[in-house]
């Protein structure tokens, strides 16, 4: 039974190590897409609209 419980504890640290890896791999890829579109078109970011004051900043990572 020890082995059972200490098998599943093992298997779910996988599970969410692995998780964990394929969301970052995930953001990584769409920020180095967004990177190359930027360069591509030659922008400098994108701009995002404040909703307290209406004035429009470029987007923070």
């Amino acid at each position: 039974m020890p082995q059972l419980i200490l098998f599943l504890i093992v298997a779910f640290i996988a599970w969410f190590g692995y998780r964990k890896f394929v969301m970052d791999a995930e953001r990584l890829a769409r920020q180095r897409e967004q990177l190359r579109r930027q360069k591509e078109t030659g922008s400098q970011g994108t701009l995002v609209k404040d909703p307290t004051t209406g004035e429009y900043r470029l987007k923070r990572d």
